[in-house]
């Protein structure tokens, strides 16, 4: 039997049971309630994917009881059974938000049929949220940060969603602007069609006009048939064109014609093709510099800069690097299934002391480098980049911390001991080598290393012999401070 369960409602015990037996004919678990009262607590319990209700019962109706779990936003389908076949019943029944409606007597095999294409339509919508997490991530997972600048940037994007306004970004390599971008397009009405992105600075620049306007067959050689570019792809929904200051200027003459005519014509092509497309263009380049240089049209510029966003590097937003270092540490350490991993504060302030030339782009890998390398659950500084940690420059690791990474380490590997045995072991290891650095210290004088480690005279001899700790000590006359 499934795991999903179906709820009968009715106040008759007949009604119940012969439901119960057609569904679980069918493969499927139901569970039952006389009344809304009992349905109720039915439902508190989980795992109710289809409520199968009567209408008229004691107490609360069927259809009051539709209602109110429709208000609980439960994600569950209703169908409504009636011996009372009227209009302003089904009217009422799809007002509310009911699945279907169906009338008494009923064919048992409609309704097993009914009540399966009502599970089909739960697992759909389930589909469809998780898609559109999927989504939502994409195109707005990047986006972090609380600084005042990102705040300024989350309000224009607010204000030019819904608009087919041009928006030109600019920031520097790797500061988000195709998730902003992104963001924009998810935002606005025309987030349910294509989003589609072009690196003008990737393509060449002799293929870069077939790629955004297609050719017919036969335009070029290699052209053995019609392509379709990119502003027919993207019809209806939002064109990226990222790097828009290295685009040539013949073909900036072209894509300025698209703006302002709203249609373009393929390579070779001869037949003008009307196009529903919002463009949003994102330069590292300063653009008004180009144009003063006659390397970008100034109408062109124009064209593009009714809405402009600057996305401020990421070493003038310090605020921000730790935020988007924990949200790229949840995004990786999930993946490994290493969700108990986290960053020590040394490792915070090594990120934060950074300049991030790479901007986020370079965090993001860094992060992902850091929990890829990272032993146990801390993060410490060590698994940073080299560029980023470099020790003896601002940032160590404490020996507090460089002691819980080893332990750590050492814990893993020796889980398997007998209960009592980890801790013997590991006074060993660090007893050994302690008392061996302290002797070479003191040039072997047991009389100093006894004071320096704290203890009793004889108990550094015994621990000595016990350890096997060789030196010119061992089996020699002792130096004492009085020699």
């Amino acid at each position: 039997m499934t795991s999903e369960k179906i709820l009968i409602v009715d106040d008759e015990e007949s009604v119940r049971w012969v439901l119960k037996k057609a569904l679980e004919k069918e493969g499927l678990e139901a569970v039952l309630a006389k009344d809304a009262a009992e349905a109720f607590s039915r439902l508190q319990e989980g795992g109710i994917a289809v409520v199968l209700m009567d209408i008229r019962m004691p107490g609360m109706s069927g259809l009051d009881a539709l209602e109110k779990i429709r208000k609980e936003g439960r994600n569950i389908s209703v169908i409504i059974m009636t011996a009372q076949s009227t209009m302003q019943n089904a009217i009422e029944a799809m007002r509310r938000g009911a699945y279907d409606y169906i009338t008494k007597p009923f064919d048992l095999d409609e309704v097993s049929i009914l009540v399966k294409k009502a599970l089909d339509v739960r697992h759909l919508s389930e589909e469809v949220d998780t898609l559109r997490a999927e989504v939502r991530e994409k195109y707005e997972g990047g986006l972090v940060g609380a600084t005042s600048a990102m705040q300024e940037i989350y309000k224009t994007i607010g204000r030019v969603a819904e608009s087919d306004a041009t928006v030109l970004i600019h920031g520097e390599s790797g500061t988000g602007k195709e998730l902003v971008a992104r963001a924009i397009h998810f935002h606005s009405k025309r987030s349910g069609r294509p989003f589609i992105a072009v690196n003008s600075a990737a393509i060449p620049s002799e293929l870069l006009e077939s790629e955004l306007f297609g050719h017919e067959k036969g335009s070029f050689t290699g052209a053995v048939a019609r392509k379709l570019g990119k502003f027919e792809a993207a019809a209806g929904g939002t064109l990226f064109l990222d790097e828009i200051g290295d685009m040539s200027l013949s073909l900036q003459g072209k894509l300025l014609r698209v703006l302002q005519e709203r249609e373009f014509e393929r390579v070779g092509g001869t037949e003008p093709i009307r196009t529903d497309v919002r463009v949003i263009a994102a330069t590292h380049h300063n653009l008004e510099k180009m144009v003063r240089e006659n390397k970008f049209r100034e109408d062109l510029f124009y064209r593009l800069n009714v809405i402009q966003i600057n996305i401020p590097p990421l070493r003038k937003r310090k605020d921000d690097i730790v935020p988007l270092a924990e949200h790229f540490l949840r995004k990786y350490r999930d993946g490994r299934g290493a969700t108990s991993k986290t960053f020590t504060p040394e490792t915070l302030k090594a990120l934060r002391a950074y300049d991030w030339p790479g901007n986020v782009r370079e965090l993001e890998n860094a992060v992902q480098r850091a929990v890829t390398l990272a032993q146990g659950d801390k993060i410490f500084p060590d698994a940073l980049p080299p560029q980023i940690f470099k020790p003896g420059q601002g940032v160590t690791i404490s020996f507090e911390n460089f002691l819980e990474e080893k332990l750590a380490d050492l814990v893993d590997r020796l889980g398997g001991l007998d209960h009592g045995d980890i801790y013997s072991l590991v006074i060993q290891r660090v007893e050994k080598p302690l008392i061996t650095l302290v002797l070479r210290k003191t040039e072997g004088n047991q009389v100093r290393a006894a004071s320096l480690l704290g203890i009793n005279r004889n108990t550094l001899r015994k621990k000595i012999r016990e350890l096997g700790i060789k030196g010119p000590f061992n089996g020699e006359e002792e130096k004492d401070d009085e020699e």
